[in-house]
């Protein structure tokens, strides 16, 4: 089954290129290195899931774009304490829901194997900190 590693590599290199990517892993959640080794922001790809129908595969890809958050983060004057709180955690999440819309943009516009994988027009991008 050609697909599956045409997009499980096509993903991977695709976030290897994005500017706010350092490292990509794959697999099972629990396994990701998040110890100081680890080189952030990490992009982890999980293949939660496939069904086949008539010759074609759907797989149910989750791709967890993260980064570290900064308590001690200086900001310029004027900016309300009380909005920006004392983290770059808005930098982080600006920069890493981009991660996530460029690499579904490039699927929904069938610019990844010629053709042979697109993505749903709905997708979900799910926040935590």
């Amino acid at each position: 089954m050609q697909g599956f590693y045409n997009l499980s590599n096509k993903i991977r290199e695709t976030l290897q290129l994005d500017a706010f990517v350092n490292t990509v892993t794959y697999g099972d959640i629990f396994e990701v290195d998040l110890n100081k080794q680890t080189i952030f922001p990490l992009s982890h790809v999980m293949i939660s899931g496939a069904t086949m129908q008539s010759n074609v595969w759907s797989f149910q890809v989750s791709v967890l774009c993260m980064d570290i958050v900064d308590e001690s983060k200086e900001f310029p004057e004027g900016t309300p304490a009380d909005f920006r709180g004392t983290s770059n955690e808005q930098d982080v999440l600006n920069t890493q829901m981009a991660v996530a819309n460029r690499l579904l943009e490039l699927l929904l516009k069938r610019r990844f194997i010629c053709r042979e994988i697109s993505a749903r027009r709905q997708s979900t991008v799910r926040v935590f900190c």
